[in-house]
């Protein structure tokens, strides 16, 4: 292939895979009673779109799958023939053969196990079965053409019809100067080189039937061309680019470098008198505006919403249902929350294992949920919104929930050390133990006691929190607590025993001095309690739970942080506040090793380094011994 196409490719992929992921998700939506004509003609557009660009590139297989593929759905739309519900699983399946083809080609690993004759003989079977004819095999072009490569060229069949503009174009040189017909580009438009110079236009309706102009509203969002092909103003055009995440990520490290070199120099001014130097204390001002500004927008670019994971769902239960005869319904709720790219890959995985696990061992057949006055079709939900600093997901169904013998007999036979008396909290968590799983049977879903596993492992690789409530036969309730980003955060500067710490200002609520009358110590414990307010908060030190050799500073005097994690508030006592600073979050674990109640570690102004503390571990720390201060 030459330079000049190579240099395509990349995008050509970008697009075919966009093209998948709503081709996928508009069939899994498609009401097969009374399908949507819009919807049947996105997803035309979408294989129409696909099957021009492979041919461009020369891959034969994709075209030829395709081709088919359009020739039933151009059947579906126009009536000809009925949309029945085997269809659907034979075009989800088409789409994951395509799926995959296109990742053989990406990756340059052919792979002859792809079945693609077999899924172009279900394709045409369904065509057939109806009465209907596809095309000639190899034809590339039909009346609908005008979304893949060189979908004009010569020769191409004309009509006169002007088409509805639904979407921008995406394709590659789509504003190249050509003679145009009276035309507004149909829909997506994602192939490239639409209107090549000199190509006569193809202008054909997206919807014959229904040849009404569009609303003045959706006219306003058509593509850059208007009717009579007069190209509109450059501010009209489209502002966004493809960027690869690798320059993201380098002007992140960029960004979290010139945040340091900014706190060096606010620690070397330290020594300067402001009444001297009255313009370097101003220009080191403006350089911590300007790099805080910096920092967010930067940070911004690498915020994606959690629908990048929540899309792929729908799916995952319709083929775990299938397998299992279960009906589940799926609800989502919160998918334009935003996080970090890279919290998202490691998020991904995990709530895979955890949806599979409640269709699977959760959700009961339709007929148990029925004797058990529940109705027929389960219902599994997934939401996710902003909590303080940090992101919570939240997985729950309606199942029968997790079973406490099951799990501490198989704990047992595993030689794990348990209790009857064990809290539901802790019986909870051997789930998550290598290995553990209560499945009778080894299947393709589960019984190998890896799903779990991975899910904590992936979770806490981020600073993350996971948590399970389980009520038996009402369901399961799955916690997923993480942070909104890995590469910057504002803290506290904090010192203990003359080493600094840095608290997240998200968890920060107030800080105060104790006085005598703030601290009471409880009956029978050694441990304290100070009242804010009227409220009785727990009482740790610093000190205590990061084993300090130094003796603690006493209470009565001391200065408290009142810290709120995972909904719950304590008091945190510290030996000074040094102030507050934004701080670029480096990996303690990939540098060094994992510490309980530390999530990273920064690099200070002077040089030196500052870990980052873990807020919601503290309790727990407290809690398995760390004594908390009196």
């Amino acid at each position: 292939m030459t330079f000049g196409m190579s240099q395509f490719l990349g995008v050509f992929f970008e697009e075919a895979e966009e093209h998948l992921a709503a081709l996928e998700h508009l069939l899994l939506t498609l009401d097969i009673a009374q399908p949507d004509p819009e919807a049947l003609n996105g997803i035309f557009r979408a294989a129409h779109s696909i099957k021009g660009s492979s041919g461009m590139f020369g891959f034969d297989d994709l075209t030829s799958v395709t081709h088919v593929l359009e020739t039933l759905l151009d059947k579906v739309r126009s009536g000809q023939i009925a949309l029945q519900a085997e269809m659907i699983d034979v075009l989800l399946e088409s789409r994951d053969v395509l799926l995959q083809l296109l990742a053989a080609h990406k990756h340059e690993t052919p792979d002859p196990s792809i079945p693609v004759e077999a899924t172009r003989a279900r394709l045409q079977r369904l065509i057939d079965q109806q009465g209907g004819a596809a095309a000639a095999p190899g034809v590339a072009h039909d009346n609908d053409d005008s979304f893949g490569f060189f979908t004009d060229a010569p020769g191409a069949p004309a009509e006169t019809a002007p088409v509805v503009a639904e979407q921008q174009a995406y394709g590659l040189f789509a504003d190249e100067p050509a003679p145009v017909a009276a035309v507004a580009v149909t829909d997506s438009g994602y192939g490239f080189f639409d209107d090549a110079p000199g190509a006569p236009v193809t202008a054909s309706l997206v919807n014959r039937a229904a040849q009404t102009p569009a609303p003045a509203a959706e006219r306003r969002s058509t593509d850059r061309r208007g009717v009579g092909g007069s190209a509109a103003p450059a501010e009209s055009e489209s502002s966004s680019i493809r960027v690869s995440v690798e320059r993201i990520d380098s002007l992140i490290n960029q960004v979290g470098e010139l945040v340091i070199t900014q706190a060096m120099l606010a620690q070397l001014s330290l020594v300067l008198d402001p009444s001297e130097h009255e313009r370097i204390f101003q220009a080191l001002s403006q350089l911590e505006h300007n790099s805080r500004e910096l920092q967010e927008a930067v940070m911004s670019i690498r915020m994606l919403p959690i629908s990048f994971v929540f899309n792929r769902f729908p799916r995952l239960v319709r083929d775990t249902c299938g397998k299992l005869g279960k009906q589940v319904e799926l609800v989502l709720r919160g998918e334009h929350t935003e996080l970090d790219k890279g919290v998202i890959e490691k998020l991904t995985d995990p709530l895979t294992h955890i949806i599979r696990n409640s269709i699977d061992h959760g959700i009961e057949l339709p007929a148990e949920r029925i004797a058990a006055g529940k109705p027929a079709t389960g219902t599994v939900r997934m939401s996710a919104f902003h909590q303080g600093g940090r992101i919570v997901v939240e997985i729950s169904d309606d199942g029968k929930g997790l079973s406490r013998e099951r799990i501490l007999a198989k704990a047992r036979e595993q030689g794990m050390a348990v209790t009857d008396e064990m809290p539901d909290s802790e019986v909870w968590l051997l789930i998550f133990m290598p290995g553990f799983s209560t499945a009778e049977a080894v299947t393709d879903l589960s019984g190998r006691g890896v799903g779990m596993d991975v899910v904590r492992r992936n979770i806490t690789s981020i600073g993350g929190r996971i948590e399970i409530k389980s009520m038996a036969g009402q369901g399961t309730h799955i916690v997923i607590r993480l942070p909104l980003t890995l590469a910057i955060l504002d803290g506290m500067i904090v010192e203990v025993d003359k080493v600094h710490y840095v608290v997240p200002l998200t968890y920060i609520v107030e800080s105060l001095q104790l006085k005598d009358e703030h601290i009471y110590s409880m009956s029978g414990s050694s441990s304290a309690v100070i009242r804010v307010r009227d409220e009785y908060l727990p009482l740790l030190s610093l000190h205590c739970l990061l084993n300090q050799t130094a003796a603690p500073p006493p209470a009565v005097g001391g200065l408290v942080l009142i810290l709120e994690a995972e909904g719950n508030s304590f008091a945190l006592q510290v030996d000074e506040l040094i102030g507050q600073q934004q701080v670029v979050i480096k990996s303690l674990e990939q540098n060094f090793r994992r510490i309980d109640g530390i999530t990273g570690a920064t690099i200070m102004g002077d040089g030196s380094v500052a870990l980052i503390l873990d807020v919601d571990a503290l309790p727990r720390l407290a809690g398995q011994g760390a004594p908390s201060h009196a």
